[in-house]
């Protein structure tokens, strides 16, 4: 749920702006509800006017503890898709559409909740001060909630993913999350098509 009396992150960003006084300005954030039990604000990270944007849903639960984006199990089935598509993972910027870790608990674990429609939008000023600061070339959506962020509800990600799209200067390629390889039934033919549209947007970057 969004804050009443407030418009999401936007009063939260700060008149300067670099990557680094975003993440610091993020750290305070309490733009939406998720704040209060997430262990903190996962930011983006990764060189400022890199190449390759990445952009996902949301922290998980090793990202909300460790506070880096992608360094749980979705993270290795990431770091596996850009080396076989022959893209540099130290060379990209590593972001979430949402800042904080959604979770209903269930005992001792916290289990991934979507977030809501209005804590994607509390959160878009985030993304959207990034991708100014970043000016990417290629944006790499991963997954629907992604996807419903940075090229809006009427997106169907299984209708175009893998096809470059425009996104403001930048183009976009849309692929599944990895997180979705994991959960797959046939997780080979699932990692397959993930690669396979890594690989279309290393092609849309060499253009």
């Amino acid at each position: 749920m969004v804050k009443d009396g407030n418009n999401g992150a936007a009063e939260f960003l700060p008149d300067r702006r670099d990557l680094g006084s975003l993440r610091t300005a993020a750290a305070r954030c309490e733009g939406c509800d998720l704040y209060a039990k997430a262990t903190q604000t996962v930011f983006g990270e990764g060189p400022e006017q890199a190449r390759f944007m990445l952009v996902g849903e949301q922290p998980g639960d090793r990202e909300d503890i460790e506070g880096h984006p992608f360094v749980g199990p979705s993270g290795r089935v990431l770091d596996r898709g850009l080396e076989e598509a022959g893209i540099d993972r130290d060379a990209v910027y590593l972001t979430n559409a949402v800042k904080h870790f959604s979770f209903t608990p269930r005992g001792k674990r916290r289990i991934h909740q979507k977030p809501t429609v209005a804590e994607i939008e509390a959160c878009r000023p985030w993304l959207g001060a990034e991708l100014e600061l970043v000016r990417p070339d290629v944006v790499v959506v991963l997954g629907a909630t992604a996807a419903r962020s940075l090229l809006g509800r009427a997106f169907r990600l299984t209708e175009h993913r893998g096809e470059p799209v425009p996104l403001g200067d930048a183009l976009a390629v849309a692929t599944i999350h990895p997180s979705a390889v994991l959960r797959a039934p046939d997780r080979d033919a699932a990692y397959a098509g993930f690669v396979s549209d890594l690989k279309a947007a290393a092609r849309v970057s060499e253009r």
